[in-house]
């Protein structure tokens, strides 16, 4: 297949979920035979970091206005089998209007569901939501399941809606050796923020107070001045995909915060669950519906939502945490990584190009 993908970025993993999912799938779909054009505005926050500048078997569109490219994007979903555009996407109006226009099967990807609904739940303008919402798509994706997909149908008038979850690629995120500056009893991996943070506070920062001889350790963007820091949380600023190993390696624990639209609305997986697991890290984690489809609570994962069970956690043997290490990145390469999403989305869009009355 040759898949058009009008996104936010894939060039640059600073301050976003998306880059590094984007990356892996990618590659995966590569390895498959298929090829991906990925069309990105060139934003000036996105380009100070950038650390990626090709995509295998495909090919990278930086642009800086969307009337420069216009013509190039609309001859590339001319000749593509599948256009998408996603959530984020600084000109997703603009690009919804060109994969409309054509022949391809036509698909949004919202990547961020949870804030999707809610923000339009709240009378917000969503800004890559056009008037007529999801209506004129043949497919949704989202990277959020459960009841997330029928609000995809009933309220933006997707005809179509499946879930494509968060994934890893294990050749990225894999075991490392330990590192002494990133050496912690639980780490934290992840851009700051603010519907966080009560839950940092409660399994990072009140554990810190309570236990000030043990070591904490965040690694991660936009941190402001006034975090409540304390003399055992260690601070390292942004961390790239290649330094993911050898952070969660050193830490004997590491924890999952999950947005908060996102717990609240369930069947959200964090991409992190995926990255830490297959890098062999004892993942301690938040709580939300749909969570156990993934991982078995307890056996594969560790789940704490308050200071007295963090500190219990981090009361394990070594032994323990090591077996809940072992499982969980077992179970993230069994049914997890890149590979397994790039054959599921072979599926779903194969399904998509039915008519919808065809559909048990």
């Amino acid at each position: 297949m040759r898949l058009v993908v009008f996104g936010l970025t894939i060039s640059s993993s600073w301050g976003n979920g998306h880059a590094t999912l984007w990356r892996a799938l990618s590659r995966a779909l590569a390895r498959r035979g298929h090829s991906v054009v990925f069309y990105e505005r060139d934003l000036p926050f996105y380009a100070a970091h950038r650390d990626l500048t090709a995509i295998p078997n495909g090919r990278l569109v930086l642009f800086s206005d969307w009337a420069e490219i216009r013509a190039q994007a609309a001859r590339d979903v001319a000749e593509a089998d599948v256009a998408m555009v996603t959530s984020y996407c600084p000109d997703a109006l603009l690009a919804t209007d060109l994969v409309l226009s054509g022949r391809a099967l036509k698909v949004f990807y919202d990547l961020d569901t949870p804030v999707t609904l809610d923000r339009l739940r709240r009378g917000e303008a969503v800004e890559y939501v056009g008037p007529e919402g999801f209506a004129g798509f043949d497919l949704v994706l989202s990277y959020t399941g459960g009841p997330a997909l029928a609000a995809l149908r009933d309220g933006l008038g997707a005809r179509r809606a499946a879930p494509l979850y968060g994934h890893v690629d294990p050749e990225v995120h894999r075991p490392a050796a330990a590192q002494a500056h990133y050496a912690a009893d639980l780490s934290y991996l992840g851009t700051y923020a603010a519907d966080r943070q009560d839950k940092v506070v409660s399994c990072l920062v009140e554990p810190a107070r309570r236990r000030p001889d043990t070591r904490f350790l965040i690694g991660g963007a936009q941190y402001p001045q006034d975090f409540p820091w304390t003399d055992n949380i260690y601070f390292v600023r942004h961390l790239g995909p290649r330094e993911h190993p050898a952070f969660y390696a050193s830490s004997r624990l590491t924890l999952n915060v999950t947005r908060a639209a996102m717990a609240a609305m369930g069947w959200c997986p964090s991409g992190r669950l995926f990255e830490a697991t297959a890098c062999g890290a004892a993942v301690l984690s938040d709580a939300f519906d749909g969570l156990d489809a993934f991982y078995r609570p307890g056996e594969e994962i560790l789940l704490a939502e308050t200071p007295e069970a963090v500190l219990a956690a981090l009361d394990r043997s070594d032994a323990e945490l090591r077996r809940i290490a072992e499982a969980g990145r077992a179970r993230t390469l069994s049914d997890h990584t890149s590979a397994h999403r790039a054959a599921e989305l072979e599926a779903i869009l194969d399904s998509a190009r039915s008519p919808v009355s065809m559909e048990a």
